[in-house]
């Protein structure tokens, strides 16, 4: 790696899911660890919470959400309070599966990945979680459903599906909470495959590649355009600081890292509730 990127946390068990807060803190997840990482003006602060949280996402008043892939739960955290609590764990009455990563749309509906054990078998599935606090499937029957993202206007979601090293894309209708999907990227191989992803202002989608060693860059016709090497194969997600400070933020896996990687591009905003 360069030695222009800049090491921002180490001896990390299983980092996953970086997210900027509005207050320009960044946040990532101890997938192993049972625990949420805050860093600020050089501080870093460990906030254990249990279970095995996965993806973050942050609303406009600076609450962190938390996929838990053991609790089987949609978890949030109020960091002026510390109070962790419970929006979700059950769709018709069974347990979510293993929930993994999520994000919110204009709208203030979160949608989450749950892939369990779909590695081998098309049983993952991807949800809409609304404000209201109802749970519905928007998209099934795919091989270990995991990162997702929005497009800059909203009107469309990508889904990656690791264990097909591919990614899906589709119009999302918020009011309707449907998605229509399709195969729009392939060959984003890796061991197994495509993570988390962020998009940059240019429209191009910058996915972390898990196996791989790299974030691979793909254009709006789903091309592979470029890659960016990393150190440590196991990139699991990535997220544009908004200040531009530190370029884009990746969390890697087999050493335990937090990297900041220089860019030339910004990204789009998240939506927050």
């Amino acid at each position: 790696m360069s030695a222009t990127h800049l090491l921002l946390a180490d001896s990390l068990a299983f980092p996953e899911g970086p997210v900027f807060a509005p207050d320009g803190s960044l946040w990532c997840v101890e997938l192993k660890g049972g625990g949420l990482i805050r860093l600020q003006s050089g501080a870093t602060q460990k906030i254990k919470t249990g279970g095995a949280p996965n993806g973050l996402a942050c609303d406009a008043a600076g609450r962190i959400y938390f996929c838990d892939a053991e609790e089987n739960a949609i978890r949030r955290l109020d960091p002026a309070t510390g109070k962790i609590e419970t929006l979700a764990s059950e769709l018709d009455g069974l347990p979510l599966n293993k929930p993994n990563d999520l994000a919110f749309d204009a709208n203030g509906n979160l949608i989450f990945t749950c892939p369990r054990d779909s590695r081998t078998e098309p049983t993952g599935y991807v949800c809409c979680l609304t404000p209201s606090g109802n749970v519905t499937i928007i998209a099934s029957e795919l091989y270990f459903p995991n990162g997702l993202a929005f497009t800059a206007d909203g009107d469309e979601l990508i889904i990656a599906e690791t264990y097909r090293q591919r990614l899906w894309r589709g119009v999302w209708q918020s009011a309707e909470k449907q998605w229509h999907g399709k195969v729009w990227a392939t060959g984003l191989d890796g061991a197994p495959g495509p993570d988390g992803m962020a998009f940059a202002n240019d429209g191009t989608l910058y996915v972390a590649v898990y196996g791989s060693s790299s974030i691979m860059c793909v254009d709006a016709a789903g091309n592979v355009i470029r890659k960016i090497s990393l150190v440590g194969k196991n990139p699991t997600n990535c997220a544009f600081d908004p200040s531009e400070k530190l370029g884009l933020v990746v969390s890697e896996a087999e050493q335990g890292k937090l990297w900041s990687l220089p860019m030339s591009t910004s990204g789009i905003p998240l939506n927050q509730s």
